[in-house]
């Protein structure tokens, strides 16, 4: 320690398993917000409280999203310049699971803002109802990830064939 600020070798590292648990998004509308969340993109209602707040999930979990309209209820959307959340990232298990989503997203109509192969991940951009940044993913197997000639990750921004995702979709 040198005057109360850690030198670097001291510095606190969190645990290589920890995770982000959930994301609480503020929307406008409950069931706008899960016309798009449970609708399109598939999470089930685990519980929900009137049009104040809803939670989502995949696979049963307690929840994965938050959604409340504690401070937005009939509110403007979400704000794209200034300080605040960028977006929400959904990451799939599989390059198959992420077309399946686009699938989804082609079937219902619903814009998207962007796509990109970043070498560790493929990923489709678009906006919630309300505004809110959606990143859509999946991971790339570690040992296909993009390395410098000093083994650092090197990520970068490619273009997306969303043709080819779409043909992986499962009928």
């Amino acid at each position: 320690m040198n005057n109360g600020t850690p030198a670097a070798s001291d510095a606190y590292v969190v645990p290589a398993q920890t995770r982000i648990g959930h994301v609480h998004l503020q929307v406008t509308d409950i069931d706008k917000a899960l016309g798009f969340y449970r609708d399109i993109l598939g999470f089930q209602v685990v519980q929900r409280f009137g049009n104040q707040v809803a939670f989502i999930s995949a696979g049963g979990y307690h929840h994965h999203i938050g959604l409340n309209t504690w401070n937005s209820l009939g509110g403007p959307p979400a704000r794209k310049h200034g300080a605040g959340l960028y977006h929400t990232a959904i990451l799939y298990a599989t390059r198959a699971e992420l077309a399946g989503a686009l699938k989804q997203l082609a079937l219902a109509k619903y814009p998207i803002t962007g796509s990109a192969d970043h070498g560790v991940s493929e990923a489709i951009y678009l906006d919630d109802p309300d505004g809110n940044g959606v990143e859509l993913y999946w991971d790339r197997p570690r040992e296909q990830w993009p390395l410098t000639a000093a083994g650092e990750v090197q990520m970068y921004t490619r273009a997306l064939d969303l043709n080819a995702l779409l043909a992986e979709a499962p009928e």
